[in-house]
């Protein structure tokens, strides 16, 4: 575990493991069956004939029936695209995850295939009373950060422009974090496709607990939006897997990073994470067809760190700028 989830929730080492394992350092009683067959609340019926008049019948009782008024959800949209597939949630008009696949002929820059093209849109497959609009980021202090990146779709406009929708959106600070930090990341995952044949990159936010001055962990984030509607995550986490053709192994690293500016100067290395703690976090198995024996640490087999590029104030003004006008570098 790194310093950084240390210093971010707050968690001495017996906090962690019962934050992303669920171990107890009490060990608790079995628990003892009640002696009383009436002690659990059901009273028998009277008699051995369940069939007579008056006698309760279980399957009278069926509460699906409810769904003849409609399923309530939740729905998972997903949004196949191009280079990515999002899965949203309607309840944080956030993505829960982004899916993307990166190749060393995929990010190549395309003539024709401008960013400047593009603009920030809504999803209109996504119900309007669930969609994540444009009016909600006006203002709020900030940027519709990419969690499939512009950079990494460049083979064609289209799949630029599929980039731009608010369902791969997640508000995100931007000075020190999305325009910085957090761009260098990107840049180290496409970078990766010198080493690997294919690179696969999950990204998503989380919503982290942390302690709170009366000793007590508690979940806290804020609100954008007209009507607040959107939730700003806390941390966002990337899941990067290197794959060479042929080979069964995989190379797989998971980053964790606050939603804040952070210091170009932190090494990389410090917001790794196991990848069972991101599953905990995340509610999400990762992996989990992959054997043992054929994943190893990305961060074995390649330097995690990232290079610092200096991107042009006009276009750094841009990511924040009001819904609609030409998307900014992200």
């Amino acid at each position: 575990m790194s310093k950084f989830m240390l210093n971010t929730l707050g968690l001495g080492s017996v906090g962690i493991a019962s934050y992303f394992w669920g171990r107890s350092s009490t060990p608790q009683s079995p628990v003892q069956p009640p002696s009383n067959p009436t002690s659990t609340g059901i009273v028998p019926a009277k008699g051995n004939n369940q069939n007579s008049v008056g006698a309760f019948d279980p399957a009278t009782i069926r509460p699906q029936d409810f769904f003849k008024y409609g399923y309530p959800g939740p729905n998972h949209d997903l949004g196949n695209r191009n280079e990515f597939i999002s899965c949203y949630d309607r309840s944080t008009r956030n993505p829960y995850w982004v899916l993307e696949h990166i190749t060393p002929q995929s990010i190549k820059s395309v003539e024709g295939v401008d960013r400047k093209k593009s603009v920030f849109r809504e999803d209109e497959a996504i119900p309007l009373k669930f969609r994540a609009r444009l009016r909600d980021y006006f203002r709020s202090g900030y940027d519709r950060g990419h969690q499939a990146p512009a950079a990494d779709a460049k083979f064609t406009q289209e799949t630029m422009n599929e980039t731009f929708l608010l369902t791969n959106m997640s508000p995100q600070v931007g000075d020190g974090f999305n325009r910085d930090y957090w761009a260098h990341f990107e840049d180290f995952c496409r970078r990766l496709t010198q080493k690997y044949d294919n690179v696969r990159i999950m990204t998503g936010p989380l919503y982290l607990p942390k302690l709170c001055e009366d000793d007590k962990y508690r979940v806290t984030y804020e609100v954008i939006g007209s009507p607040p509607n959107i939730a700003v995550p806390t941390h966002f986490f990337k899941l990067v897997v290197g794959e060479k053709n042929g080979d069964e192994q995989i190379a797989a690293a998971a980053f964790v990073m606050p939603n804040e500016p952070i210091d170009n100067a932190r090494s990389l290395t410090e917001f790794q994470v196991p990848i069972d703690a991101l599953e905990r976090s995340a509610g999400l198995e990762l992996l989990q067809k992959v054997p043992y024996y054929n994943k190893k640490d990305l961060c074995r087999e390649v330097k995690c760190e990232i290079i610092v590029r200096e991107f042009p104030k006009a276009i750094q003004r841009a990511a924040s700028a009001p819904a609609g006008l030409p998307a900014p570098r992200n």
